[in-house]
């Protein structure tokens, strides 16, 4: 009986990354398509226009449908699926033990100036905390560099808490009012080492609290500082709109300038057709 391995690893798909997938074969569907798709259109045209015309036409229309979906890739809330880039996020700049010891000068009176989240904000920004304290575990498909681990201490989320969260900064500018730029936005989190339980085994456990001053687990105690990113979502959307209009407008110039070139080689014909009927009229005459 045939060993049905090959056939269930068949049905999941490729799932071992490499640099024939995604990156070879994602090249070659594209390919595929654009010749498939677009090379059929111009066939079907160049039969009755021929090729220069035809190509002409192929290109105006594929710059136009360009067109029309980038425009939609700009306008739709969500742009899913399309090309996007970064999504807003909050990132880490620096650990300190104290905020006097900030390089940015913004946060070192944040407990004054700034404003104590609430819970749901805190939690939007401990995501990013987390993501950073925690150290990345190598795994079969993927390595961390010791860049992507600067700021990690703990070994997982449990080992530390985050009592207070405040965030200073940011703003909402009107482009009405001729301001093109943000302030940037700031957030401090507090984050302290949990004490050890002390309940027996079988016991419910403590309820988890900040270690006291001095003991081991304290002291990597300290603030995590970071920058809200606004990202960059509707960049590349807004670029390939700009170069499809671009490419669009200039394929409709190329129709004008072969339209009045056609109209020349038409009227230079109808002109050589007329000269030698007037030279015979002459000679009657």
């Amino acid at each position: 009986m045939p060993s049905l391995t090959p056939l269930i690893l068949a049905s999941g798909g490729l799932t071992e990354r490499s640099l024939w997938y995604p990156t070879i074969l994602g090249v070659l569907v594209v390919v595929a398509g654009v010749i498939l798709f677009v090379g059929s259109i111009y066939l079907l045209l160049g039969t009755n226009m021929g090729a220069r015309l035809a190509f002409l036409a192929t290109f105006s229309g594929l710059m136009g449908l360009m067109l029309v979906l980038t425009s939609l890739w700009i306008t739709t809330a969500s742009p899913l699926n399309t090309l996007r880039g970064s999504v807003p996020a909050w990132k880490i700049q620096e650990v300190v033990p104290s905020l006097e010891e900030s390089k940015i000068v913004a946060v070192r009176n944040i407990e004054a100036d700034g404003v104590e989240v609430d819970a749901v904000e805190a939690a939007n920004v401990k995501a990013a905390v987390d993501e950073g304290l925690v150290t990345k575990e190598d795994t079969a498909t993927k390595t961390y560099t010791e860049e992507e681990n600067k700021f990690a201490i703990y070994s997982d989320v449990t080992k530390y808490l985050t009592p207070k969260t405040w965030e200073i900064g940011g703003s909402n500018p009107s482009w009405l009012d001729g301001e093109f730029t943000h302030a940037p936005k700031y957030a401090v989190v507090e984050f302290c080492g949990v004490a050890p339980n002390r309940q027996p085994f079988g016991v419910a456990p403590d309820k988890p609290t900040c270690a006291a001053a001095g003991t081991p687990e304290a002291k990597d105690n300290g603030y995590v500082v970071l920058e809200y990113n606004l990202g960059d979502v509707r960049l590349p959307p807004i670029i390939a709109f700009v170069s499809s209009l671009i490419l669009f407008v200039l394929s409709l110039a190329l129709f004008g300038w072969y339209e009045r070139d056609r109209r020349a080689v038409q009227a230079a014909e109808a002109a050589s057709a007329q000269t030698p009927a007037r030279s015979r009229e002459l000679v009657n005459a």
